[in-house]
């Protein structure tokens, strides 16, 4: 039975174990050791509270107004004015999957046993998301510190049976979603409303869904820069074990070997083995150096998520063992700020060296095969403006990519004179991987479109794998019709990761982790 749960301990979460648990509808729990732990810090904060101590944001006002003390009589009106208060969130709603990760996270985060929430009050947020009840948080008004006080204090307004969720594929008020559910609203006490709300999981949420496609799409990324390698008559020898050994940064040598095995038994490639150009364009001799610098990028950003998943980012800490209860800044979104900045450059250069790859595709003069890859060029347009609109993806994400994490505006009367931008940073990124997804898609589609012309020989293993799903849902362009249909489709074979199934049921799983000893890789290349 508890194979059908996500096991919550606040230590153990990893970006597969949350993938999993969303797209397969697994529930969650939490562990014993947490429930006890959970306890623990109660009881430490409610011995600290009849002592009669003053603690920041328990029986205190918030950021500019910490210096108030608040009377035990209005300690629980405090908590409600905190929820309603910080519910200050514009723009769209986080979408379902992201709102999944958001609870996850932050139920995780509580169950480290250092925020002072009530047990009760926990296993009510993990009764939520079991039943299905998932809160509507608007994606803007963070700056990514005090923690994502804005949504996620839209998050916590449906415990207390206010605010807004999706229940049942219904858009309706807090209040009804939690009747309907059978699920009794919180009474919140001392220190809960600011339990809630003090954390970095929306920016860290949305992060994780982010990596988690990208990491994907880097795969597909090798694909589509494979197909191109040999409709252009590309030499392979910028693919040599020996070139990338002696400069053996992981990401280079995992693309390099991915190449390798898509476009493994090429006749295209053979066919001119003999005859090519001295040395390739950049675009195509440099994929492995771009490519996995960028993987390198990717993992950089990974191992800061999936710490930050299983942080404490509260504030107050409470540390039950030594009897403390301690301010501090967990609750900064510095590094996730900086490793989504750092993933959305990455992201970009994905887009950028395509959309090259794209020009030499439909370029007679750079690539010698038909104009704009049609028939009757000049009746017909062929992939000219395909290649506009990933020009305009690319140029877009040169703009997205300026780091959010460089600005800051001082807030709460500058008690909070520093802030991290961190949600906008996860924001931006996630924005560069859809049209980086697009890029791809239009350079797939264009591979394809070229590899028609080459009926008499053979593509690569893993290449041919990938026309074939291709033509199995988009046809050849024997005459003008709607592009834009085409890169739709194309768009849904990359991001649900249809194509990337299609390749690696054939060669196998693609890596995106280095899988040698960097102190010796003569071995393993």
């Amino acid at each position: 039975m508890l194979m059908e749960y996500l096991i919550l301990d606040g230590q153990s979460l990893t970006l597969e174990k949350l993938i999993c648990t969303i797209r397969d509808g697994k529930k969650i729990m939490l562990s014993k050791t947490a429930e006890v732990k959970v306890v623990q810090a109660r009881q430490t904060l409610e011995n600290a509270l009849q002592s009669n101590r003053v603690i920041y944001g328990i029986n205190t006002g918030f950021g500019a107004l910490s210096e108030v003390v608040i009377s035990k009589d209005e300690t629980k009106q405090l908590q409600k004015n905190i929820l309603m208060s910080h519910a200050a969130g514009v723009g769209n709603y986080l979408d379902e999957e992201t709102t999944k990760a958001i609870l996850i996270f932050r139920i995780n985060d509580l169950a480290k046993g250092h925020a002072g929430i009530k047990l009760a009050t926990l296993k009510t947020l993990v009764e939520m998301y079991n039943k299905g009840i998932y809160p509507l948080m608007p994606e803007k008004g963070s700056v990514g510190a005090s923690g994502d006080l804005a949504p996620l204090a839209h998050m916590a307004l449906v415990l207390i049976g206010h605010g807004q969720a999706i229940y049942k594929g219904k858009m309706i008020t807090g209040d009804r979603a939690m009747k309907e559910a059978g699920i009794p609203f919180v009474d919140l006490d001392a220190g809960e409303g600011l339990a809630l709300i003090n954390g970095t999981q929306v920016m860290t949420g949305i992060g994780a869904l982010t990596i988690y496609s990208a990491l994907n799409l880097l795969k597909i990324a090798d694909i589509a820069a494979a197909m191109s390698l040999e409709v252009l008559l590309a030499s392979n020898i910028e693919l040599d074990k020996k070139i990338h050994a002696v400069r053996p940064h992981p990401g280079q040598i995992i693309s390099a070997d991915n190449l390798r095995r898509i476009t493994q038994n090429s006749e295209i490639v053979s066919s001119h083995k003999d005859c090519s150009p001295v040395q390739d364009a950049y675009s195509i001799r440099c994929i492995p150096q771009v490519h996995g610098a960028s993987l390198d990028a990717l993992h950089y950003a990974q191992r800061v998520i999936e710490l930050e998943m299983n942080s404490a980012t509260d504030n107050p800490l409470i540390f039950s063992e030594s009897n403390q209860i301690i301010s501090g800044g967990n609750f900064h979104g510095q590094p996730i700020a900086l490793a989504m900045d750092f993933l959305a450059i990455a992201l970009s250069e994905i887009a950028n060296i395509s959309e090259r790859r794209i020009e030499r595709l439909i370029n007679p003069q750079l690539s010698g095969l038909p104009a704009f890859l049609i028939r009757g060029a000049g009746l017909n347009s062929g992939f000219m403006i395909a290649q506009y609109t990933a020009a305009a993806l690319v140029s877009e994400n040169k703009v997205l990519a300026h780091p959010a994490s460089v600005d800051s505006i001082p807030t709460s009367a500058n008690k909070e004179d520093h802030v991290s931008m961190g949600t906008i940073a996860s924001r931006k990124c996630r924005e560069i991987l859809k049209n980086a997804e697009y890029v791809i898609s239009i350079e797939l589609l264009c591979a394809a479109q070229a590899m028609d012309l080459f009926t008499n020989l053979k593509a690569g293993v893993g290449t041919m794998q990938a026309y074939n799903l291709i033509r199995k849902f988009i046809s050849h362009m024997e005459q003008d019709r709607i592009v834009a249909d085409d890169i739709n489709t194309m768009y849904r074979l990359v991001h649900e990761g249809n194509i990337l199934k299609a390749v690696e049921n054939k060669i196998g799983k693609l890596n995106f982790q280095a899988e040698f000893n960097l102190t010796d890789t003569s071995k393993n290349q």
